[in-house]
């Protein structure tokens, strides 16, 4: 049950999965070559996240701010995040840019290179930390877990950032203008007999279609002040709904 003890384990996989994969020729056997790569995948992520949960145990109240994931897009916001960034960097140490162009890659190579050399340290830190005294995080260990959670961070703000556009603090604050009109619709809703709190507790189908369609409709004629404003020009109004200013305009 000991972190450090599965931390061990996990991280002798890898290294297993990365031994036989440099000892085949992947083009006399090609199928094996992605059968292993797959194992790596699967190892590495199981790594990290064991490695997440020995910082929440050790390092709690130092982590570095992610509030920086606010501004990605929702459909990057996957459990299996951190895996992509950990492969990212390897590709970009390797010399292959994905999806980039190269002079961005370039210049997201230090960054990669800085990443993977303290998660090595950090393995080896541990490493020795779980067969010497399991139960306890020295400072040393602290110091380097600290480091690498910082260098992560960066990294991921910095590769996202290069491949698609990150949200601006005035569109994060469209966004929750949106999030509040949605909330006093469904709250003007209840109180005129529109919805039932039965509905939303039963988290009712229907749903999904009233209350957009009635906090549009509040947005414009309610709120016309509100963040569907239409005296404003499509550009200052959130991404979500400027593409369909012209049709907000006929629905008012």
């Amino acid at each position: 049950p000991r972190l450090l003890s599965q931390f061990f384990f996990a991280d002798e996989r890898v290294t297993r999965v990365v031994a036989e994969i440099n000892g085949l020729d992947a083009e006399l056997d090609p199928q094996q070559y992605l059968v292993l790569l797959n194992q790596l995948h699967l190892s590495q992520a199981h790594l990290l996240a064991v490695l997440e949960r020995i910082m929440e145990e050790c390092i709690p109240t130092q982590r570095h701010s992610r509030d920086y994931l606010v501004k990605f897009p929702e459909e990057l916001l996957v459990d299996n995040l951190g895996n992509h960034m950990l492969f990212a960097a390897e590709c970009l140490l390797a010399g292959t840019f994905l999806d980039m162009e190269e002079s961005d890659g370039a210049q997201l190579r230090p960054q990669a290179r800085n990443l993977l050399c303290s998660l090595e340290l950090v393995r080896t830190v541990l490493r020795e930390q779980s067969l010497s005294q399991p139960n306890s995080y020295p400072e040393p260990v602290r110091a380097v877990l600290i480091q690498f959670d910082r260098l992560f961070a960066e990294f991921e703000l910095s590769y996202v950032s290069s491949l698609v556009a990150v949200k601006s603090p005035d569109e994060i604050y469209r966004q929750q203008e949106i999030i509040v009109l949605f909330c006093e619709t469904v709250e003007r809703a209840l109180h005129l007999g529109y919805l039932t709190q039965e509905m939303i507790d039963g988290y009712e189908p229907l749903l999904m279609f009233t209350i957009p369609r009635l906090a549009i409709i509040s947005g414009l004629l309610i709120y016309p002040e509100g963040p569907l404003s239409l005296e404003r020009s499509p550009e200052e109004m959130s991404r979500v709904f400027s593409p369909f200013y012209n049709l907000l305009k006929k629905i008012r």
